[in-house]
């Protein structure tokens, strides 16, 4: 199972990395046909905006995933395992209701989202806005395992540290 859940990470990172290839190969693109030929691609300036905010979420997703995203590891680093799989639980709680707020959102905008379309290349809204569905549900899957996890006393040592950021204060040992 942590194969194929490894796997599809593997996945959306190389669809990141496309999307930001195809975003900077569009804006670049585009700056040469302006300044050079005093021309331009009329749906690249919007596709390359749909590609920062596809990137942007399917990156919060993957972020998630590795522990990587900011938090207040200095009171953390503070407690011993039980302080830290307490901080952990809180966190991943406040976070799958966030998820579940972002969700229930993106359902509300759905109809209006559906109905509405791009400017320029005219695909309905929800193709760009309904990447919410996708955040909102693959961060709180991860949150709800990780609560399982906690709650079934399945989290390691390594795990708690990587939440309380001390592989950054290793690999910080390691260069200097």
């Amino acid at each position: 199972m942590q194969r194929l859940v490894d796997f599809i990470f593997k996945i959306l990172e190389f669809a990141i990395v496309v999307l930001l290839a195809g975003m900077a190969i569009m804006v670049f693109g585009n700056v040469v046909l302006r300044y050079g030929f005093n021309s331009g691609i009329t749906w690249s300036e919007e596709m390359s905006r749909y590609f920062f905010v596809w990137l942007t979420f399917t990156g919060a997703v993957v972020t998630f995933r590795d522990n990587a995203h900011l938090g207040v590891e200095t009171v953390v680093r503070l407690f011993g395992r039980t302080g830290r799989q307490v901080c952990m639980l809180l966190t991943n709680l406040i976070i799958l209701f966030g998820a579940g707020v972002f969700f229930w959102g993106t359902w509300l905008q759905h109809d209006i989202n559906a109905s509405m379309t791009g400017a320029v290349i005219g695909i309905p809204m929800i193709w760009v806005f309904g990447i919410g569905y996708f955040t909102s549900l693959g961060i709180g899957l991860i949150a709800v395992v990780r609560i399982i996890r906690l709650l079934t006393g399945d989290i390691s040592e390594e795990e708690l540290g990587a939440f309380a950021g001390e592989h950054e204060a290793s690999v910080r040992e390691q260069a200097g």
